[in-house]
């Protein structure tokens, strides 16, 4: 992770309270990650991948995943994304949940473009 932020390599966005980092999502040109779903199309370009998200569990329910999604977008696509592809799973999923719900994306325009695994939905917010 740090030779990506030494090289100059986009690798996230941070939530911050009085300056203090408390939360964390995961945001970057696709090629920065291994391999994500088995048919993504590597000849694609200005893809971007929002892949999973933290925050402490004392501050979890503050709505933090939902402005660092919101920020996320913007992010992308202010550093040129086309697409912006992300991989969430539903509700009731018992793994995965650190990248995010399904519907939380969907709300926001994403639509849905397959599945990677059984549980990961591959998700797509194009401009």
């Amino acid at each position: 992770m740090m030779a990506l932020i030494d090289a100059g390599r986009p690798v996230g966005i941070l939530a911050q309270i009085d300056g203090k980092t408390v939360a964390w999502c995961s945001v970057a040109p696709r090629e920065t990650y291994r391999r994500l779903s088995k048919r993504q199309d590597d000849r694609e370009t200005g893809v971007w991948s929002i892949v999973c998200f933290y925050v402490p569990r004392a501050l979890r329910g503050r709505g933090f995943v939902s402005a660092l999604l919101d920020a996320a977008i913007d992010h992308a696509f202010a550093k040129g994304a086309h697409i912006i592809e992300a991989y969430p799973v539903g509700e009731a999923s018992p793994s995965y949940r650190f990248m995010g719900f399904r519907d939380m994306f969907a709300a926001r325009g994403f639509h849905d473009a397959g599945m990677t695994g059984s549980r990961r939905h591959v998700m797509r917010l194009e401009r």
